[in-house]
């Protein structure tokens, strides 16, 4: 007999990233907004971070792009918020679905931080004393989101609306969110408590310190690992979090494995993250927007090389994070430096690295051109022709660090400098896509579209997005098995992925970084050779993958972890039989 699943009435979730668009949680969340709100319509309440404010210390609806404020939502408990001292905005998360969403003022819990780190010891022994970096800011701010969650569970109490029988659900994602699960497991014990560690920050430190995760992870200690690597208090606060909260979920099987050694606690539930759809653009739109995405693109390649490359151009990209090894962004430089002296690539080719760097601005020289272009366009004539490349062709905004930056550092150490005669070219485009970069002027998501292939060769990536991202735009792309994706997509074919499968999925070790580039460049020349009807059938068969990973798919696994934790919940209602008096 199957048991039915406890549903919540209410659930709260809250991450530095609501509303807030640094990277990809927020894609996670956003995402699956609209996917919550559809089941549960207006009882999903975001918690995020009050971000923007004028100097005088007032709001502005403008400086906050993903967020339309409502004060009618909630407006007496609004009221009573700002009267206990919680400076508090609630209004509309501006994504499909539009879920509520509030975000809390954290900046005046800094004068108590002391205070607030000694309870934690007290209570969860988390060490806070080698905090560092950003570890007090996202503190102050789950400590902030817990507070909303309190004083809004109080109200609804007060006023008889919510009794024992109410279900509610407090999500945090990652470390920067465990201190508010922690003040809610031990402040409302009525309420189940959900913590997703996207990626444990030991792992990724491991990782990102040139060392070897996989084929060691068995013997690493974590809190030793963490004194090594100087992570304690991230290490502590994740943990922790993880062993006292009553459901502990992660992204992946590959993280989830980590989680069970690095931090010796094993996941309850795997919770994969899905895509929503709605943000493809519809079949007559598609082409148009794929259109204009690929003469964006060549436009700048050829102003920034002096070039005249046209439509038959192969144009690949990488994106993500700029972790120069975790994101095999190195190995993806060193496939693009085998390409340009292999006979089997049968189109030119133009690589775009889109990461964002230490922009200092767009380059004037190539805003000139692309300016030249556009004009021309305008009057319906020719574009002009420019037959010499600008200084540095290999980058499209000036750095503060051009001398020590690792992309054009790889690029420079291969003599990679972008000379005519180079069937390959590749171009960093070191700035985060929100459509007002100075060059582009478009959306990562309006640019995806515009490319061949995407090329994501990870060596550490709990689940993957870029490439997910990717496939639902019908754009084929390679990946490597230590994405999370990457074993998902494995686990549908039945298989190791081909490209003609629309994901590519690379074997790839601590060790094996030279056969993983040859491996990509034999697959993008490979693929430079393929028919129309080879590249159609790539694109639908990319296309009909990312189908099996919308959310409307996922959300089942949510749902188990709703139970898990309410069930933990009830529990404690039964032995604790003063919490509604």
């Amino acid at each position: 007999m199957v048991k039915s699943l406890l549903k919540p009435d209410y659930i709260f979730e809250s991450s530095w990233e609501v509303c807030n668009k640094v990277g990809g949680i927020y894609t996670v969340l956003s995402t699956r907004a609209k996917t919550l709100q559809k089941a549960h319509q207006d009882k999903v309440i975001f918690i995020g971070p009050g971000l923007w404010k004028r100097e005088d210390g007032n709001y502005t609806k403008e400086e906050s792009p993903y967020f339309r404020e409502d004060p009618s939502l909630f407006a007496e408990w609004q009221r009573e918020a700002r009267e206990n001292g919680l400076h508090v905005r609630v209004g509309r998360w501006t994504v499909p679905g539009e879920p509520i969403a509030i975000l809390v003022d954290f900046v005046p819990y800094f004068e108590k931080k002391n205070e607030i780190y000694g309870w934690l010891w007290e209570k969860y022994q988390v060490d806070s004393l080698h905090a560092y970096g950003d570890y007090d800011e996202a503190s102050m701010f789950s400590y902030a989101a817990a507070l909303v969650v309190e004083s809004f569970f109080e109200w609804k109490k007060k006023s008889g609306e919510w009794n024992k029988a109410t279900k509610v659900i407090y999500h945090a994602n990652e470390w920067m969110c465990g201190l508010g699960a922690l003040y809610i497991n031990n402040k409302l014990p009525q309420i189940g408590t959900i913590f997703t560690t996207h990626a444990t920050s030991i792992g990724r430190s491991i990782a990102g310190n040139m060392k070897p995760l996989y084929d060691y992870l068995f013997a690493y200690n974590g809190d030793q690992m963490a004194g090594e690597l100087n992570m304690q208090s991230k290490h502590s606060i994740e943990k922790q979090t993880a062993h006292y909260v009553d459901c502990f979920t992660t992204v992946s099987d590959i993280t989830a494995k980590e989680c069970v050694e690095l931090l010796d606690k094993p996941v309850d539930v795997v919770l994969p993250n899905g895509f929503d759809d709605s943000f493809v653009p519809s079949a007559a739109l598609f082409t148009k927007k794929r259109k204009a995405a690929r003469k964006k693109l060549l436009d700048v390649a050829n102003a920034l090389l002096g070039e005249q490359l046209d439509d038959d151009t192969l144009i690949v990209s990488t994106s993500g994070r700029y972790e120069f090894r975790n994101k095999g962004i190195d190995v993806f430089v060193e496939a693009m430096n085998r390409l340009l002296r292999d006979k089997d690539l049968k189109k030119k080719l133009v690589a775009f690295i889109e990461v964002p760097g230490w922009v200092g601005e767009p380059r004037k020289d190539l805003q000139e051109r692309l300016a030249q272009i556009a004009q021309s366009s305008q009057n319906h004539r020719k574009s002009p022709v420019f037959t010499t490349p600008l200084e540095v062709p290999q980058v499209t905004h000036w750095l503060h660090n051009m001398s020590h930056d690792n992309v054009l550092g790889m690029l420079k150490y291969f003599d990679m400098h972008n000379q005519k005669g180079d069937h390959v070219k590749v171009i960093f485009l070191p700035c985060y896509l929100d459509g007002k970069d100075g060059i582009l002027n478009m959306t990562y998501y309006d640019i995806v579209l515009g490319n061949d292939l995407c090329i994501y060769p990870s060596y550490y990536e709990p689940w993957g997005y870029t490439p997910l991202e990717a496939i639902a735009f019908k754009v084929p792309c390679i990946t490597t098995d230590l994405a999370g994706f990457g074993l998902w997509a494995n686990s549908v074919f039945g298989k190791y992925g081909e490209i003609q499968d629309g994901v590519k999925v690379i074997h790839r070790t601590d060790y094996n970084y030279s056969e993983v580039a040859d491996m990509i460049k034999d697959t993008v020349a490979e693929y430079s050779s393929f028919t129309k009807k080879q590249v159609d059938e790539a694109r639908k068969h990319a296309g009909e993958l990312s189908k099996k990973a919308l959310w409307s798919e996922f959300i089942k696994f949510y749902e188990e972890a709703y139970d898990i934790a309410l069930r933990r919940a009830e529990e404690r209602k039964e032995k604790i039989k003063d919490l509604y008096n």
